[in-house]
């Protein structure tokens, strides 16, 4: 499970079908709704907000969103209702993470978007995010 922190217009068509699943996964496991991944660190930042199914609802809007901007025809009612907006803090050191990871695996998986993106610096965080300086958060298993 890879719940980006990079904002999901960096990802390839693969990458953000992959992202929409997953986040639904996740989505479904802090809803007590599946027995699998409930121990996955990639929702340790979604367990320890205060509104869990808030702020993976929002997450999931932002994927959807950019989904919407795609022409996909992503399922927006899988995404449980969020009243309010939610901000999660980011390291710098985790956008650079994931960053590279992304970068390696576009270079394989999609070349044309990597040799696009490669030049970019300091990628945008998921619309949720704000970046904070720092190293790469204690929950990825680098």
């Amino acid at each position: 499970m890879r719940l980006w922190s990079l904002h999901p217009k960096y990802l390839d068509p693969q990458g953000l079908v992959a992202l929409w699943r997953e986040a639904l996964l996740a989505q479904a496991v802090l809803r007590n709704e599946t027995r699998g991944y409930k121990n996955h660190p990639q929702l340790d930042r979604f367990k320890n907000h205060p509104s869990p199914l808030t702020a993976i609802s929002v997450y999931l809007r932002g994927v959807h969103r950019e989904a919407e901007a795609r022409g996909y025809a992503f399922d927006k009612t899988r995404i449980k209702p969020a009243r309010k907006a939610v901000i999660l803090a980011v390291t710098s050191g985790q956008m650079a993470y994931e960053w590279s990871h992304l970068m390696a695996k576009l270079k394989a998986r999609a070349p044309e978007l990597y040799r696009q993106q490669r030049k970019i610096e300091v990628p945008e965080p998921h619309p949720m995010f704000e970046v904070h300086a720092g190293k790469i958060e204690p929950w990825e298993r680098p």
